[in-house]
């Protein structure tokens, strides 16, 4: 948008009948008025004019149109209707004024003088005015340049484009002031405003690093990881902590097996030579690495990596008292549960790694839960002294773990699996131990089952009788031998607690046998088959168990 401005239009309307009367903010027809005489008109037909002025700031661009008719006193036309265009022109009323009050530029060191190819930047400023018109054409020229050193004219800019370039060598940070004058730069009309440019100079990898010395030395301990084993120092004389400065390490000879890496230190950046696989001082006493300095970035064009960029490493690897070793680790064997103290289970050995240290190797248990092995301290022969049992709490699917210690002045440790073989060591019982049922009973009777620690087939089926004494219980009772199912052979029972004794066997080889007891509660029952009067039943319970116990005590049961 351009400026407003007030303007007084003067339009000369002839008629010989009146004056058309128009105000720019009043587009309504009004009435032909009384001639007026105009100086300098040569007939009355030229001495009749009227003036239409502006009432409010016009805006650029912009047209008016009118449409205009001319009426007599009583409204009737007395002219055809004409039409009236008016334009609005430009003045110079504003200043350019720039994008930036400080502009920032760059040019790479060592840039050679010219055009085009040494562009430092584009200033750029406005102007309100009409561009069409020189109000809003504008020229840029330098002011001042600081410091004048070398030269006063480092810099030129091109007057319309405002693109600023190079135009003498040996260029420092410096300081220009420009200014942007409209009126195609005319400085006696034209309207002027400044800005400043800051242009730096930047670096560029012109200066390889280079290491301060032809060969490095350094020492590690062996199997250590993660540790540095030698600083390796540079020199670099571009600008520090920049692309062009900082320097990447890369070993280019010595380590076929990657031992190590070459990180850099961002601050110092020197190169961490740092060991990253573990390293065996039996096999390898030492390296001779070969390392390559380079920056981040390429180096400029023209310029190579010197041979002070490469450097000798000399890795000196130290030997440790290693812990001796357990091979297998784990040791894994499978035996059969139950074997009788003293037997000889295996022999579990290890190898000392210092094959230049003469050592003794001497063994001894570390973790044994159950305390049933035992290990001769010069053989590393591992032997029972307690029986081992498989449903042990301390077995887990299985399995028994025994750790072992094997020491000189270092000691290193071995796990012993073993994996417990089941046999039939375990008598069945009765499960579950306890039941309910009504005086008279439901006819299907109760079902029960047997339980027994171990696996199969040392454990099920089973088969269950009742014993033929006491004779009540073959009187009262029945049992089905496969089937398992208690059913009461009387019509009913008085309420009470009865304890029923039942032989279970088992299906091992050399099957085992085991008389259980099953505790019955005889109930008075509702209509819906739970039991009621508890407390009578239990008392009744105490007198029937002193007559069970006294059974028990008898040459039958033991």
């Amino acid at each position: 948008m351009f400026s407003s401005c007030f303007f007084h239009v003067l339009v000369t309307f002839l008629s010989h009948k009146g004056l058309l009367n128009r105000s720019l903010s009043d587009p309504s027809p009004r009435t032909c008025l009384p001639w007026e005489t105009l100086p300098g008109a040569r007939s009355p037909r030229q001495q009749r004019s009227r003036i239409i002025r502006a009432l409010k700031p016009l805006h650029l661009p912009s047209h008016y149109y009118f449409a205009s008719s001319c009426v007599d006193l009583n409204g009737n036309q007395v002219e055809n209707p004409i039409d009236i265009v008016i334009n609005v022109i430009d003045q110079n009323d504003n200043r350019p004024e720039f994008t930036h009050n400080i502009f920032n530029g760059s040019v790479p060191e060592g840039s050679k003088p010219g055009t085009g190819l040494f562009l430092v930047m584009t200033v750029t400023s406005v102007d309100k005015d009409d561009p069409k018109t020189a109000n809003g054409m504008l020229r840029y020229k330098i002011l001042s340049q600081n410091p004048q050193s070398p030269s006063s004219n480092m810099f030129t800019i091109n007057n319309r484009t405002g693109d600023i370039i190079t135009v003498a060598a040996g260029l420092d940070e410096s300081w220009v002031r420009l200014v942007a004058t409209d009126m195609e730069g005319n400085p006696t009309y034209g309207l002027s405003n400044t800005a400043t440019t800051m242009i730096r100079i930047t670096d560029v990898n012109d200066n390889p690093p280079e290491f301060t010395t032809d060969t490095f030395f350094g020492e590690v301990h062996e199997n250590r990881v993660n540790v540095i084993v030698a600083n390796l120092t540079v020199t670099d004389k571009d600008q520090p902590h920049t692309a062009a400065w900082s320097a990447v390490y890369r070993i280019i000879a010595g380590d076929p097996t990657g031992r190590f890496s070459v990180p850099t230190d961002p601050t110092t950046n020197e190169g961490l030579l740092t060991v990253v696989k573990p390293i065996d001082f039996e096999q390898t006493r030492s390296f001779m690495l070969t390392v390559e300095a380079e920056n981040e970035i390429p180096m400029a064009r023209g310029i190579h990596l010197p041979r002070q960029s490469t450097a000798t490493v000399s890795v000196r690897i130290l030997d440790l008292n290693e812990a001796p070793e357990f091979s297998p680790n784990p040791k894994s064997i499978k035996l059969e549960e139950g074997l009788p103290s003293g037997s000889l289970l295996t022999t579990f050995t290890a190898q000392d790694p210092d094959r230049y240290m003469r050592q003794t190797i001497r063994y001894s248990k570390m973790f044994d839960p159950a305390n049933w092995l035992e290990i001769d301290a010069v053989n590393g022969r591992i032997s029972t002294i307690a029986v081992l049992d498989r449903e042990s709490p301390y077995v887990k699917n299985n399995l028994y773990n025994v750790t072992f210690m094997a020491n000189p002045p270092a000691s290193g440790t071995g796990t012993l699996q073993m994996y417990l073989l089941d046999i039939n060591d375990n008598a069945p019982h009765v499960f579950p131990p306890e039941v309910e049922m009504c005086e008279r009973p439901d006819p299907s009777g109760i079902n029960i089952t047997a339980s027994d620690p171990d696996l199969n087939p040392n454990a099920g089926p089973f088969a269950f009788e009742l014993p033929n004494r006491p004779s009540d219980v073959r009187r009262n009772w029945t049992l089905a031998r496969e089937r398992a199912q208690l059913r009461l052979r009387i019509g009913s029972l008085a309420s009470g607690i009865y304890e029923v004794p039942i032989i279970i066997t088992d299906s091992g080889n050399l099957p085992m046998s085991n008389t259980s007891f099953l505790r019955v509660k005889v109930c008075q029952c509702d209509h819906h088959g739970d039991c009621v009067d508890m407390e009578r039943i239990i008392a009744a319970g105490h007198y029937w168990l002193q007559i069970l116990l006294q059974f028990k005590l008898s040459p039958l049961f033991t």
